[in-house]
Protein backbone atom coordinates (compact mmCIF):
# COMPACT_ATOMS: atom_id res chain seq x y z
CA UNK A 1 0.00 0.00 0.00
CA UNK A 2 1.06 3.18 0.10
CA UNK A 3 2.92 5.28 2.81
CA UNK A 4 4.95 8.48 3.72
CA UNK A 5 8.23 7.51 5.49
CA UNK A 6 10.85 9.51 7.36
CA UNK A 7 13.55 7.81 6.57
CA UNK A 8 16.21 9.56 8.61
CA UNK A 9 15.58 12.31 11.10
CA UNK A 10 16.44 15.69 10.09
CA UNK A 11 15.35 15.05 6.20
CA UNK A 12 13.53 17.66 5.16
CA UNK A 13 10.97 15.23 2.84
CA UNK A 14 9.34 12.49 2.91
CA UNK A 15 9.92 9.54 0.97
CA UNK A 16 6.27 8.19 -0.77
CA UNK A 17 6.71 4.48 -1.45
CA UNK A 18 3.93 1.85 -2.77
CA UNK A 19 5.16 -1.57 -1.81
CA UNK A 20 4.66 -1.03 2.15
CA UNK A 21 2.71 -3.77 3.89
CA UNK A 22 0.66 -3.31 6.91
CA UNK A 23 1.03 -6.02 9.86
CA UNK A 24 -2.30 -7.78 10.53
CA UNK A 25 -4.58 -6.31 13.97
CA UNK A 26 -3.71 -8.44 17.29
CA UNK A 27 -5.88 -8.81 19.67
CA UNK A 28 -7.54 -5.63 20.88
CA UNK A 29 -6.76 -4.03 18.04
CA UNK A 30 -8.58 -2.80 14.55
CA UNK A 31 -7.80 -2.31 11.40
CA UNK A 32 -8.34 1.36 9.83
CA UNK A 33 -8.51 1.97 6.12
CA UNK A 34 -7.70 5.44 6.45
CA UNK A 35 -9.94 8.17 4.20
CA UNK A 36 -8.49 11.47 5.38
CA UNK A 37 -5.52 13.11 7.54
CA UNK A 38 -4.33 16.21 8.36
CA UNK A 39 -1.28 17.33 7.54
CA UNK A 40 0.40 18.82 11.09
CA UNK A 41 3.15 20.88 12.04
CA UNK A 42 3.79 17.68 14.78
CA UNK A 43 4.91 15.81 11.45
CA UNK A 44 7.45 18.42 10.36
CA UNK A 45 8.48 18.77 14.33
CA UNK A 46 9.11 14.24 14.17
CA UNK A 47 11.40 15.14 10.91
CA UNK A 48 13.50 17.99 13.07
CA UNK A 49 13.97 16.21 16.04
CA UNK A 50 11.91 18.07 18.00
CA UNK A 51 9.43 15.81 18.62
CA UNK A 52 11.51 12.48 19.78
CA UNK A 53 10.90 10.11 16.63
CA UNK A 54 12.78 6.87 15.86
CA UNK A 55 13.39 6.65 12.33
CA UNK A 56 12.21 4.78 9.77
CA UNK A 57 8.79 5.76 10.03
CA UNK A 58 5.39 5.94 8.87
CA UNK A 59 4.35 9.76 9.75
CA UNK A 60 1.15 11.04 10.25
CA UNK A 61 -0.95 11.19 13.37
CA UNK A 62 -4.22 13.53 12.50
CA UNK A 63 -6.89 10.82 11.04
CA UNK A 64 -10.36 9.12 10.05
CA UNK A 65 -11.70 6.27 8.54
CA UNK A 66 -13.37 3.06 8.18
CA UNK A 67 -12.69 -0.09 10.44
CA UNK A 68 -11.77 -2.94 7.76
CA UNK A 69 -11.15 -5.61 10.24
CA UNK A 70 -11.10 -5.88 14.04
CA UNK A 71 -8.68 -8.05 16.07
CA UNK A 72 -9.49 -11.27 18.19
CA UNK A 73 -11.80 -10.02 21.67
CA UNK A 74 -13.07 -6.80 20.40
CA UNK A 75 -16.59 -6.27 20.79
CA UNK A 76 -17.06 -2.57 20.73
CA UNK A 77 -16.18 -1.98 16.91
CA UNK A 78 -17.16 -3.49 13.89
CA UNK A 79 -16.60 -3.50 10.33
CA UNK A 80 -18.09 -0.42 8.42
CA UNK A 81 -17.52 1.80 11.38
CA UNK A 82 -16.45 5.56 11.07
CA UNK A 83 -13.73 6.57 13.70
CA UNK A 84 -11.21 9.27 14.72
CA UNK A 85 -7.65 7.77 14.99
CA UNK A 86 -6.29 8.98 18.43
CA UNK A 87 -2.27 9.39 18.85
CA UNK A 88 -2.51 9.98 22.27
CA UNK A 89 -5.07 6.55 23.65
CA UNK A 90 -6.18 6.61 27.33
CA UNK A 91 -6.43 3.08 28.66
CA UNK A 92 -9.08 4.06 31.17
CA UNK A 93 -7.98 2.45 33.91
CA UNK A 94 -4.31 4.04 35.23
CA UNK A 95 -4.45 6.72 38.02
CA UNK A 96 -4.65 9.85 35.24
CA UNK A 97 -7.82 8.22 33.04
CA UNK A 98 -10.01 7.39 36.90
CA UNK A 99 -8.89 8.85 40.03
CA UNK A 100 -7.12 12.33 38.35
CA UNK A 101 -9.76 13.07 35.65
CA UNK A 102 -6.96 13.70 33.63
CA UNK A 103 -6.77 11.07 30.82
CA UNK A 104 -4.93 13.07 27.88
CA UNK A 105 -1.85 12.58 30.35
CA UNK A 106 -2.23 8.78 30.41
CA UNK A 107 1.16 7.37 29.11
CA UNK A 108 -0.07 3.38 29.26
CA UNK A 109 0.52 3.44 25.39
CA UNK A 110 3.40 5.59 25.09
CA UNK A 111 5.22 3.20 28.10
CA UNK A 112 3.99 0.33 29.25
CA UNK A 113 1.38 -1.14 26.36
CA UNK A 114 3.35 1.28 23.08
CA UNK A 115 1.54 0.51 19.93
CA UNK A 116 4.77 -0.69 18.45
CA UNK A 117 5.31 -1.31 14.43
CA UNK A 118 2.43 -2.04 12.39
CA UNK A 119 4.14 -1.43 9.10
CA UNK A 120 6.92 -3.44 6.94
CA UNK A 121 8.34 -2.85 3.53
CA UNK A 122 11.11 -5.51 2.11
CA UNK A 123 10.77 -8.03 5.16
CA UNK A 124 11.93 -4.85 7.96
CA UNK A 125 9.52 -3.16 10.32
CA UNK A 126 8.75 0.37 10.12
CA UNK A 127 7.69 2.46 12.64
CA UNK A 128 4.84 4.71 12.71
CA UNK A 129 4.79 8.57 14.57
CA UNK A 130 3.07 8.21 17.71
CA UNK A 131 1.87 4.75 17.37
CA UNK A 132 -0.67 5.75 14.65
CA UNK A 133 1.19 6.41 11.47
CA UNK A 134 -2.15 7.97 9.37
CA UNK A 135 0.30 8.96 6.35
CA UNK A 136 -0.81 5.42 5.06
CA UNK A 137 -4.14 3.93 3.30
CA UNK A 138 -4.38 1.56 6.30
CA UNK A 139 -3.10 1.50 10.10
CA UNK A 140 -3.72 -0.75 13.11
CA UNK A 141 -4.83 0.78 16.35
CA UNK A 142 -5.57 -0.54 19.64
CA UNK A 143 -9.44 -0.28 19.95
CA UNK A 144 -8.56 2.95 22.60
CA UNK A 145 -6.85 4.53 20.08
CA UNK A 146 -9.96 5.34 18.06
CA UNK A 147 -13.16 6.88 18.84
CA UNK A 148 -16.51 6.05 16.70
CA UNK A 149 -18.60 8.59 15.06
CA UNK A 150 -21.76 9.41 13.28
CA UNK A 151 -21.65 7.80 9.92
CA UNK A 152 -23.00 11.61 8.45
CA UNK A 153 -19.94 13.43 9.85
CA UNK A 154 -17.73 13.74 6.72
CA UNK A 155 -14.31 12.53 7.14
CA UNK A 156 -12.10 15.30 5.94
CA UNK A 157 -13.80 16.87 8.99
CA UNK A 158 -13.55 14.39 11.37
CA UNK A 159 -10.09 13.66 10.78
CA UNK A 160 -8.94 17.59 11.90
CA UNK A 161 -10.49 17.02 15.35
CA UNK A 162 -7.88 14.04 16.04
CA UNK A 163 -5.29 16.59 16.67
CA UNK A 164 -5.05 19.93 15.32
CA UNK A 165 -8.44 21.18 16.49
CA UNK A 166 -8.99 19.18 19.65
CA UNK A 167 -5.41 20.63 20.88
CA UNK A 168 -6.25 24.31 20.24
CA UNK A 169 -9.75 24.67 21.30
CA UNK A 170 -9.10 22.62 23.99
CA UNK A 171 -6.36 24.55 25.45
CA UNK A 172 -8.92 27.38 25.69
CA UNK A 173 -11.71 26.08 26.80
CA UNK A 174 -10.28 22.57 28.86
CA UNK A 175 -6.83 23.60 29.92
CA UNK A 176 -7.05 27.82 30.11
CA UNK A 177 -10.53 27.53 30.99
CA UNK A 178 -11.38 30.98 28.69
CA UNK A 179 -13.88 32.87 30.86
CA UNK A 180 -16.94 35.03 29.52
CA UNK A 181 -16.27 38.56 28.81
CA UNK A 182 -12.20 37.78 29.07
CA UNK A 183 -9.28 39.24 26.66
CA UNK A 184 -7.14 36.70 25.16
CA UNK A 185 -4.19 36.69 22.78
CA UNK A 186 -2.81 33.87 20.33
CA UNK A 187 0.96 33.88 19.13
CA UNK A 188 0.61 31.74 16.06
CA UNK A 189 -2.26 31.79 13.46
CA UNK A 190 -1.70 28.38 12.01
CA UNK A 191 -3.93 25.32 12.55
CA UNK A 192 -3.51 24.94 16.29
CA UNK A 193 -3.98 28.85 16.82
CA UNK A 194 -7.26 29.07 14.56
CA UNK A 195 -8.60 26.70 16.65
CA UNK A 196 -7.37 27.87 19.79
CA UNK A 197 -9.03 30.98 18.37
CA UNK A 198 -12.65 29.50 17.80
CA UNK A 199 -12.28 28.01 21.13
CA UNK A 200 -11.69 31.25 23.03
CA UNK A 201 -14.78 32.56 20.64
CA UNK A 202 -16.86 29.70 21.42
CA UNK A 203 -15.59 30.05 25.66
CA UNK A 204 -17.27 33.73 25.17
CA UNK A 205 -13.94 35.80 25.18
CA UNK A 206 -14.54 40.38 24.28
CA UNK A 207 -10.97 40.66 22.80
CA UNK A 208 -8.82 38.04 20.80
CA UNK A 209 -5.84 39.02 19.30
CA UNK A 210 -4.14 36.95 17.05
CA UNK A 211 -0.24 37.25 16.18
CA UNK A 212 1.41 36.32 13.10
CA UNK A 213 3.98 36.83 10.87
CA UNK A 214 2.16 36.25 7.59
CA UNK A 215 -0.33 39.04 7.25
CA UNK A 216 -2.25 36.72 4.69
CA UNK A 217 -2.99 34.59 8.23
CA UNK A 218 -3.92 37.81 9.87
CA UNK A 219 -7.34 38.59 7.40
CA UNK A 220 -8.20 34.43 8.14
CA UNK A 221 -7.50 34.83 11.89
CA UNK A 222 -10.18 37.30 11.72
CA UNK A 223 -12.62 35.23 10.10
CA UNK A 224 -12.32 32.57 12.72
CA UNK A 225 -13.22 34.78 15.56
CA UNK A 226 -10.20 37.34 15.95
CA UNK A 227 -11.71 40.90 16.91
CA UNK A 228 -7.76 42.31 16.45
CA UNK A 229 -4.55 40.71 14.14
CA UNK A 230 -1.24 41.89 14.12
CA UNK A 231 2.32 41.01 13.45
CA UNK A 232 4.65 40.55 16.48
CA UNK A 233 6.05 44.43 15.82
CA UNK A 234 2.32 45.63 17.30
CA UNK A 235 1.66 43.59 19.98
CA UNK A 236 2.77 46.26 22.30
CA UNK A 237 0.41 48.62 20.64
CA UNK A 238 -2.53 46.03 20.37
CA UNK A 239 -1.88 45.35 24.25
CA UNK A 240 -2.52 49.43 25.16
CA UNK A 241 -5.64 49.44 23.05
CA UNK A 242 -7.45 46.37 24.10
CA UNK A 243 -6.30 45.96 27.70
CA UNK A 244 -5.05 49.45 28.19
CA UNK A 245 -1.15 48.60 28.55
CA UNK A 246 -2.17 46.11 31.35
CA UNK A 247 -2.24 42.54 29.65
CA UNK A 248 -4.70 39.77 28.29
CA UNK A 249 -6.28 37.82 31.26
CA UNK A 250 -5.31 35.13 28.64
CA UNK A 251 -2.08 34.11 26.34
CA UNK A 252 -1.61 31.18 23.84
CA UNK A 253 1.79 30.16 22.60
CA UNK A 254 0.76 28.04 19.88
CA UNK A 255 3.95 28.31 17.90
CA UNK A 256 6.80 26.07 20.28
CA UNK A 257 9.52 28.46 20.21
CA UNK A 258 10.83 29.52 23.62
CA UNK A 259 11.36 33.46 23.24
CA UNK A 260 7.72 33.17 22.01
CA UNK A 261 6.44 31.55 24.93
CA UNK A 262 8.62 34.28 26.91
CA UNK A 263 6.80 37.10 25.15
CA UNK A 264 3.13 35.35 25.35
CA UNK A 265 4.03 35.11 29.40
CA UNK A 266 5.38 39.26 29.20
CA UNK A 267 1.86 39.80 27.52
CA UNK A 268 -0.52 38.26 30.47
CA UNK A 269 -1.77 40.32 33.09
CA UNK A 270 -0.90 40.10 36.54
CA UNK A 271 -2.72 36.93 37.76
CA UNK A 272 -3.78 36.06 34.24
CA UNK A 273 -2.76 32.56 32.67
CA UNK A 274 0.05 31.90 29.99
CA UNK A 275 -0.89 28.75 28.07
CA UNK A 276 1.95 27.08 26.28
CA UNK A 277 0.40 25.10 23.81
CA UNK A 278 3.14 24.60 20.67
CA UNK A 279 5.70 21.61 20.93
CA UNK A 280 9.37 23.35 21.43
CA UNK A 281 12.92 21.92 21.45
CA UNK A 282 14.20 19.90 24.68
CA UNK A 283 17.06 22.31 24.65
CA UNK A 284 14.97 25.65 24.04
CA UNK A 285 15.24 27.21 27.69
CA UNK A 286 13.17 30.02 29.06
CA UNK A 287 14.03 32.37 31.85
CA UNK A 288 12.18 34.09 34.52
CA UNK A 289 13.11 35.98 37.78
CA UNK A 290 12.19 34.20 40.60
CA UNK A 291 10.85 37.81 41.94
CA UNK A 292 8.35 38.30 38.79
CA UNK A 293 6.85 34.66 39.67
CA UNK A 294 6.10 35.37 42.90
CA UNK A 295 4.71 39.25 42.58
CA UNK A 296 2.81 38.67 39.04
CA UNK A 297 0.84 35.43 40.39
CA UNK A 298 0.58 34.88 36.77
CA UNK A 299 -0.16 30.92 36.06
CA UNK A 300 1.78 29.25 33.24
CA UNK A 301 0.49 26.34 32.43
CA UNK A 302 1.28 23.50 29.47
CA UNK A 303 -1.62 22.09 27.32
CA UNK A 304 -1.25 18.56 26.25
CA UNK A 305 -3.99 17.25 23.55
CA UNK A 306 -5.86 20.25 24.79
CA UNK A 307 -6.34 18.87 27.93
CA UNK A 308 -9.14 16.46 26.23
CA UNK A 309 -11.00 13.33 27.49
CA UNK A 310 -11.33 12.04 23.57
CA UNK A 311 -14.35 9.74 24.43
CA UNK A 312 -16.49 12.76 24.99
CA UNK A 313 -14.27 15.93 24.04
CA UNK A 314 -14.72 14.97 20.12
CA UNK A 315 -18.40 14.61 20.08
CA UNK A 316 -18.53 18.02 21.58
CA UNK A 317 -16.39 19.38 19.24
CA UNK A 318 -18.39 17.84 16.60
CA UNK A 319 -21.49 18.95 17.60
CA UNK A 320 -20.37 22.04 17.78
CA UNK A 321 -19.38 22.10 14.18
CA UNK A 322 -22.66 20.64 13.09
CA UNK A 323 -24.70 23.37 14.86
CA UNK A 324 -22.10 25.93 13.30
CA UNK A 325 -20.37 26.94 16.07
CA UNK A 326 -17.28 25.44 14.69
CA UNK A 327 -15.88 26.41 11.26
CA UNK A 328 -13.97 23.40 10.07
CA UNK A 329 -14.70 23.81 6.58
CA UNK A 330 -12.57 27.11 6.35
CA UNK A 331 -9.41 25.59 7.81
CA UNK A 332 -9.26 23.46 5.17
CA UNK A 333 -6.86 25.35 2.76
CA UNK A 334 -6.10 22.73 0.54
CA UNK A 335 -6.90 19.21 -0.57
CA UNK A 336 -4.02 16.84 -1.62
CA UNK A 337 -2.92 13.06 -2.56
CA UNK A 338 -0.23 11.36 -0.74
CA UNK A 339 1.97 11.97 -3.70
CA UNK A 340 1.80 15.48 -3.09
CA UNK A 341 2.91 15.47 0.69
CA UNK A 342 6.05 16.80 0.08
CA UNK A 343 4.76 20.06 -1.50
CA UNK A 344 2.16 20.27 1.45
CA UNK A 345 4.72 20.14 3.70
CA UNK A 346 6.45 23.31 1.62
CA UNK A 347 3.74 25.27 1.76
CA UNK A 348 3.26 24.75 5.70
CA UNK A 349 6.23 25.97 6.19
CA UNK A 350 5.83 28.90 4.23
CA UNK A 351 3.04 29.87 6.33
CA UNK A 352 0.86 29.50 3.50
CA UNK A 353 -2.35 27.09 4.59
CA UNK A 354 -4.42 26.71 7.91
CA UNK A 355 -4.40 22.94 7.70
CA UNK A 356 -3.89 20.90 4.60
CA UNK A 357 -6.00 17.48 4.14
CA UNK A 358 -4.59 14.23 1.85
CA UNK A 359 -7.26 12.16 0.29
CA UNK A 360 -6.73 8.28 0.00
Amino acid sequence: MLAAILRNVGDDTLEVADDVELIAPGPGQVQVKITHTGLCHSDVSAMNGTIPQPAPAVLGHEGAGIIEAVGEGVTTFAEGDHVIVVWSPPCGVCKFCTGRNQPNLCTTFLFDRPMGNKFSQGGNEIGSMAGAGTFAERTVMPVEGVVKIEDDIPLDIASLIGCGVMTGAGAAINTAKVTPGSSVIVYGAGGVGISAIQGARIAGAAEIVAVDLNPDKLDQARHFGATHAVTPDDVDEVKAEVTGGEGFDFAFECIGIGSVMRGAFDATRRGGTTCIVGVGRMEDMIQFSAFELFFSEKTLVGSYYGGTDVRSDFHKLLRLYKTGKLDLEGMISKRLKIDEINDGIKEMLEGNVVRQVIEF
